[in-house]
């Protein structure tokens, strides 16, 4: 059974994410087309792939996005570290 993709936007702090990153920020667009590409995979792809019973897992979308935030930060950060951009 899927979760769902629900971002939770006021937990920890009164001041939301959308407030916090500059409109200008690198990260952005690679999230507008994040959520667009998630969109289609959810119609054909996962929905297909999660069973319809049991416990509610973390949704998938929620996962993908954390994995390719961390793939972008350590990216940066080995920028920064070595002045190279390899993966």
């Amino acid at each position: 059974m899927r979760g769902k993709d629900e971002q939770q936007l006021d937990v920890f702090s009164y001041v939301s994410p959308e407030q916090r990153v500059p409109q200008d920020h690198p990260l952005r667009p690679l999230r507008v087309m994040t959520d667009e590409a998630l969109r289609e995979l959810q119609t054909t792809v996962l929905t297909s792939c999660t069973p319809k019973t049991g416990r509610p897992s973390i949704a998938p979308e929620k996962l993908l996005r954390a994995l390719l935030l961390q793939a972008a930060v350590l990216g940066a950060q080995r920028t920064a570290v070595d002045g190279t951009t390899r993966l």
